[in-house]
């Protein structure tokens, strides 16, 4: 069979390698789009791709919040993986630069302290003072309850003593051994209960359906919504991958790419078919959150809004590589279309835009039980950049309507959702690199 691993060693025969090589090439248009994955490839690997890895290596896109702490919510299990890989070592306060640590996400210091205040002052100024304490608090609830109704994920409580930072690029996303039962029941979760699907399917990830039997009778809306699940999957797959613990000795550790890993999760045979559309889905992803970073550059442009990290300079000099990166994905000449979604009747597309959102959110809570702390990490991070990316999709006439100067109270993204939109993006990114790398690879073994 392709991609069999031979004995005591796990190296590939050539042949297998290249039989793999040809069958395992994603090529044309996509399903639902009118873009193909050429196009992709050569916008993101040449041109965004070094761009936005520039970018992410800056203070303000390196250090995340998190609580990977939060228990389960679904299941009584706080099993944790032993294995040393799977640990994530938080920051130290006096690391993290001055104006993360400050609080200031939203705009510079000085605009983000005045936006507050009036924040605050639209919250209680049709509170009567006369109020008890109590039903004050209950009003900002309530509000603070409708600020979320737009939300696609669980966020963390930032301000919660189990809230840590963690710099990403000491964290990075690679090869754990996290794996078996524990994992397979993740992504089962997040497949069987949490995914529109067809009520005849029974297993959304066995292999050997194809895309026409599963999807028949499944609207546009759903079909994207499982295609942006599997396409996360592949991504993630991929980066373990390709960041691969190859050795592991006294004296080091070599990671890199894992030729017969990468096989076992997308050949064509071995996968029984399912490899090359999970591939499929990955550029629909991509797809997606590039038309979100299009979208959403007004929000960025305001003179108002600065990457503020205490370091004036360095601030400017990022925003500028910031708003290039965005021009950039705004050139992209074939977006996906997200017009055809929930365009039926007004009351249906509602509901079923509703569905959507808490469908999604279920699945950002479901991070909360990854065993491996730094798969929870990127778990929680990737989907909270998902999440916002639909956000800003779906918040298109509030983003129109942004003054130029001043806050935004339509539409608002926090430090949090900024730095999880751009570096779940970078993921995704880094995913399509990876597979002209494999390409290559595998190229060379002739």
């Amino acid at each position: 069979m392709c991609g069999q691993r031979a004995g005591g060693g796990g190296v590939v025969p050539i042949l297998f390698l290249l039989f793999c090589f040809l069958i395992q090439q994603v090529t044309g248009h996509l399903d639902d789009c009118t873009c193909d994955v050429e196009t992709i490839d050569a916008f993101n690997n040449y041109k965004l791709f070094p761009r936005l890895n520039e970018l992410l290596e800056s203070d303000y896109f390196r250090y995340y919040k998190v609580n990977l702490k939060k228990p389960c919510p679904f299941w009584n299990d706080n099993s944790h993986c032993g294995i040393r890989d799977c640990a994530v070592k938080p920051c130290p306060s006096d690391e993290v630069p001055d104006g993360i640590r400050s609080g200031s996400y939203k705009y510079s210091e000085e605009a983000n302290n005045l936006a507050e205040e009036c924040e605050e002052a639209k919250r209680l100024g049709a509170v009567d003072g006369s109020l008890s304490k109590e039903t004050q608090e209950a009003v900002l609830r309530w509000t603070r309850h409708d600020d979320s109704s737009d939300s696609f994920c669980e966020a963390d409580d930032i301000y919660s003593p189990d809230a840590e930072y963690v710099d990403l690029l000491l964290n990075p996303e690679r090869y754990t051994g996290y794996k078996g039962p524990d994992a397979w029941k993740i992504w089962n979760s997040i497949y069987e209960e949490n995914c529109f699907k067809p009520q005849n399917v029974k297993r959304p990830l066995a292999s050997g359906r194809g895309d026409a039997h599963f999807f028949s009778g499944v609207c546009v809306e759903k079909r994207a919504f499982y295609k942006l699940v599997s396409g996360l999957h592949a991504s993630i797959n991929i980066h373990l991958s390709a960041r691969y613990l190859l050795q592991d000795t006294w004296s080091e550790k070599k990671w890199g790419p894992n030729i017969t890993e990468f096989q076992q999760r997308f050949d064509e045979v071995i996968t029984r078919g399912e490899g090359p559309r999970r591939l499929k889905n990955l550029y629909f992803l991509y797809l997606i959150e590039l038309r979100a970073l299009s979208k959403v550059l007004p929000f960025f442009e305001r003179p108002a809004f600065q990457l503020y990290t205490g370091n004036k300079s360095y601030d400017a000099e990022m925003k500028n590589l910031l708003l290039e990166i965005l021009h950039l994905a705004k050139s992209f000449p074939l977006h996906f279309d997200e017009n055809s979604f929930f365009a039926g009747n007004k009351k249906e597309a509602a509901k079923l835009k509703e569905e959507f959102r808490l469908h999604f959110k279920n699945i950002s809570k479901i991070m909360d039980c990854v065993g491996c702390f730094k798969c929870r990490l990127w778990g929680k991070l990737q989907t909270q950049g998902l999440g916002t990316a639909l956000k800003i999709l779906f918040s298109e006439s509030l983003i129109e309507k942004i003054p130029e100067s001043g806050p935004s109270y339509g539409f608002q993204l926090t430090r949090q959702e900024i730095v999880a939109l751009f570096n779940a993006f970078g993921r995704i990114s880094t995913s399509v690199r990876e597979l002209e790398n494999f390409r290559n690879i595998l190229q060379n073994m002739r």
